[in-house]
């Protein structure tokens, strides 16, 4: 067994292929994400509109992740993984294509995130428990701490380069781009050897679900950490469907200051990711989760008062940092209580409440930014996390 050290994943084969795939394949997804966002602008001009968008691409996940976990219990996840990542392909190349001739409308734009957000439901929960079957159970805190600092690399390379893109060749590039990342992923999930556990159940799909909630309601160390992600996704991670009001209309910085913008929000993840899978394992997890949660809405309020570019570059720096210290402890925690057969349909719960309560905190987000104002939402959701934050970890154990 491979002591928990510096980036000890890397020793395994398996977990080096599906690393550098999802690194091409992350960088995809976050151009297509900062295009879709402008897109959706161009088009509207309202942040009611950038909300609902991000919150339709989220909303196939409120209903459908917990029947994705209990799919990864019970198929081989390689394969699993296949099959969505091929379909992933689809809604990148049409919005490439109805934007290339000038046809496209908000409403294609809605339909096909709704898509994509369905094959994310059975995506996201057997990608997160097929790390723990490439790598042993030493090396798993450093698999999701890579697996997190690939996922936010991307964040700084992909809305850059999308910022890039759309200024000298133009937005349809960003969507077929992406569309080719997702190549890097069924590539390396070809050559990869593990392919997961097939476990047989006789019982429903509802009673699987059952049995993972349960658990996760007597098990204290894993209830609460999952709690405060949920209240983090409903109030404060919503923040990132606005950034291009605050680059058009508070800043004054146009499309490549919305790219740097995003960038340096990824820049302050990656660091923090690159940090922990240097460090190995993390005994004191409550303190650095207490520290991060309290960080994050602080830093997240300071930019939604700031009126300076790189006060709020380096304010979104901080917010990247802080929320992804928290969410990886959070996540590493959590899979390393969580036995190998309930693993699948526990970091569904997870998926839901990180991915599936944003379609309410985005529709929330962008209806009161209707109302009081961009800057003034964020400010009003950074004092909420703030609060909510402290009321959870006085009962989060060490």
């Amino acid at each position: 067994m491979k002591k928990a050290e510096s980036f000890s994943a890397f020793y395994f084969r398996d977990f080096r292929l599906f690393w550098i795939g999802q690194l091409i394949s992350f960088s995809g997804t976050w151009m297509h994400s900062t295009a879709q966002g402008w897109l959706v602008y161009s088009l509207t001009k309202s942040p009611f509109y950038l909300g609902l968008v991000a919150a339709a691409s989220s909303l196939p996940i409120l209903f459908f992740t917990l029947i994705g976990g209990a799919v990864a219990d019970r198929f081989r996840k390689r394969n699993l993984l296949l099959v969505t990542q091929a379909l992933s392909i689809i809604p990148a190349v049409m919005i490439g294509l109805l934007t290339s001739l000038g046809v496209i409308t908000v409403w294609h734009v809605m339909a096909l995130v709704v898509f994509l957000g369905t094959v994310n439901a059975f995506d996201v929960p057997a990608r997160q428990s097929f790390l723990a079957e490439m790598v042993e159970k030493a090396n798993l805190l450093n698999a999701i701490a890579l697996n997190s600092a690939a996922f936010n690399g991307a964040r700084i390379i992909g809305p850059v380069i999308a910022g890039m893109t759309i200024a000298h060749i133009g937005l349809p590039a960003c969507f077929y781009l992406n569309a080719l990342s997702f190549l890097a992923v069924i590539i390396a999930l070809s050559m990869i050897k593990a392919k997961g556990e097939a476990k047989q159940s006789r019982e429903s799909i509802l009673k699987d679900i059952s049995e993972g909630v349960r658990f996760i309601r007597k098990e204290s160390g894993v209830r609460r950490p999952i709690l405060l992600v949920a209240t983090f996704s409903l109030f404060g991670i919503p923040f990132v469907t606005l950034l291009p009001i605050f680059a058009e209309e508070i800043l004054d910085v146009g499309v490549k200051g919305l790219g740097f913008l995003a960038g340096s929000a990824g820049a302050g993840a990656f660091i923090s990711a690159i940090i922990l899978a240097f460090r190995g394992d993390i005994k004191e997890k409550h303190r650095l989760m207490s520290v991060s949660a309290t960080v994050f809405p602080v830093s997240l309020f300071v930019f939604s008062v700031s009126k300076n570019y790189y006060l709020s570059m380096t304010a979104l720096l901080i917010v990247g940092l802080a929320v992804v210290n928290f969410l990886a402890t959070a996540n590493s925690s959590i899979q390393l209580k969580t036995p190998d057969n309930l693993r699948g349909r526990v970091m569904s719960v997870y998926t839901l409440v990180f991915l599936g309560m944003t379609p309410i905190g985005n529709s929330m987000m962008g209806t009161v930014a209707d109302i009081i104002g961009t800057a003034n939402a964020v400010s009003l959701a950074a004092v909420v996390c703030f609060s909510a934050s402290a009321i959870i970890l006085t009962r989060m154990k060490t």
